[in-house]
């Protein structure tokens, strides 16, 4: 189990690395890399303490593991966007909600029905990718579960709120990036999108203080990382839900 003293210290690189790409990391030195999904979450948790959190990525690891992140208000932004090179590793194309009303903790959890009726709309989006590593392909899963699993940034497009018909396993993303070929992917690997919300009100944001009005849930990649040449236009769009931009500035 991490002391205090470790978990503040690994936050702290972290962070550092994250705003001075010269700081980026080979690994966490072995006294501070996480060993369990406990060790992971309270880097992380201590990292937030430095920024507000305006949303959510959650996602599967596998069939029965699920994670999330917390999303800094800073880095969200409608679309349109101009995106710095910063440390972007790449994008992501996903389906996000807007919460229209708190989820806080409780002593039962919320039911399905109580979780949809308070996501408000749905809306495209694109998650940025960055990472304090140098290599997060070759980084341990918990180090990069400790670095908020390379959330970078948030782009969202218009928000629908009759999103309750659409059928999202059925729904082709397409998503076109300046200079290479466009994408299209069919529903969202990690499967029922709900399940996800589900989970993160009932267990994910728990040490956050639940889900609160105004935040932002993004769901899992559709389409996988995909590098970003400088640059570029980014464009992304979902049949019936509306599209979503940026630009990659270099």
């Amino acid at each position: 189990m991490m002391t205090d003293a470790q978990v503040h210290e690994a936050a702290r690189l972290l962070r550092e690395a994250r705003r001075h790409p010269e700081y980026r990391l080979v690994a966490l030195p072995d006294a501070l890399a996480p060993q369990d999904a406990e060790g992971s979450l309270a880097i992380m948790a201590a990292a937030a303490e430095h920024v507000r959190i305006g949303g959510w990525k959650v996602g599967k690891l596998s069939k029965t593991e699920f994670f999330c992140a917390p999303m800094p208000a800073h880095g969200i932004h409608a679309s349109g966007a101009k995106l710095g090179a910063g440390l972007m590793r790449g994008i992501e194309s996903e389906v996000a909600f807007r919460i229209g009303h708190g989820l806080p903790p409780r002593d039962h959890p919320y039911s399905r029905e109580e979780v949809i009726a308070a996501m408000a709309t749905a809306h495209p989006a694109i998650e940025v990718l960055e990472s304090a590593f140098i290599d997060p392909d070759v980084v341990p899963r918990l180090s990069n579960m400790a670095d908020s699993m390379m959330h970078g940034g948030f782009i969202h497009g218009d928000g629908l709120e009759n999103w309750h018909h659409l059928d999202f396993p059925e729904i082709t993303v397409t998503q076109s990036i300046e200079g290479l070929e466009p994408m299209q992917r069919t529903g969202n690997p990690a499967g029922d999108m709900v399940t996800l919300v589900e989970w993160l009100a009932n267990v994910g944001s728990i040490w956050a203080g639940g889900l609160k009005r105004g935040q932002w849930v993004t769901c899992g990649s559709w389409t996988g990382k995909t590098p970003a040449p400088a640059g570029a236009k980014i464009n992304v769009s979902f049949p019936g839900l509306g599209g979503v931009e940026a630009f990659y500035t270099a």
